[in-house]
């Protein structure tokens, strides 16, 4: 255990450096995912293809996407420029389903409704169609941000992996303090961002917190 109060700046660089590479490219790919989502609604002949072509992309193996990257994008090896972007196309590639569910989850009455009243596309779009899909959205969202997390220690492997690093560590030591400790940290950084998702979902949509109230009473 001396192991890890002697390492200390160690570990919390990696968290740091693993939280980065982690949520930063499903920021990315949230503000992607809904725009495409969005057209794919409006041109209903572009889902299928949209959605298909997502599965082909979040089907691709990470370690491949990481190593083939930098030849693409002229990026050098160890830059985490590769797994930010290959996470992200991960990201979009998983939320663009759910985006367009969302969105198709909305009733027309409630869209027309609010045409009805004055509402442009885009006032109808930010006030009236995100918050009824966000329950859809978010279901996405929880999955991809804990998929991430567990993703960006496997670019460890070239490198750039975060907590992955401390595993590498320890198997290159044959030393079972690291590994535990990467693992630990992983499990609860996916908690804690997991909770965190669902929290700000809560947040989002107080009025599902009332019907549940009504429920239970």
């Amino acid at each position: 255990m001396t192991w890890i109060g002697d390492n200390l700046d160690v570990i919390w660089a990696a968290l740091r450096e693993h939280l980065y590479l982690s949520v930063l490219p499903v920021l990315i790919g949230l503000l992607i995912a809904v725009p495409l989502g969005y057209v794919a609604t409006r041109y209903g002949w572009l889902a299928n293809p949209l959605i298909a072509l997502g599965g082909v992309l979040y089907s691709l193996p990470s370690l491949a996407l990481f190593i083939v990257l930098p030849a693409v994008l002229g990026t050098k090896v160890l830059s985490p420029v590769n797994i930010i972007i290959a996470l992200t196309v991960y990201t979009v590639s998983l939320l663009i389903r759910n985006v367009i569910d969302g969105l198709r989850s909305v009733p027309p009455e409630v869209r027309q409704a609010a045409i009805s009243v004055g509402y442009s596309t885009y006032r109808r779009v930010i006030a009236v169609d995100l918050p009824i899909a966000v329950p859809v959205i978010f279901a996405g969202l929880r999955v991809v941000t804990v998929a991430n997390i567990s993703m960006v220690s496997v670019g460890a492997i070239i490198g750039i992996g975060g907590l992955g690093e401390l595993f590498t560590d320890g198997f290159q030591k044959n030393f079972l303090t690291p590994i535990v400790v990467g693992i630990v940290l992983s499990l609860a950084l996916a908690l804690v961002a997991d909770l965190a998702i669902v929290g700000l979902q809560r947040i989002l949509t107080p009025w599902a917190r009332v019907s549940t109230g009504r429920e239970a009473a």
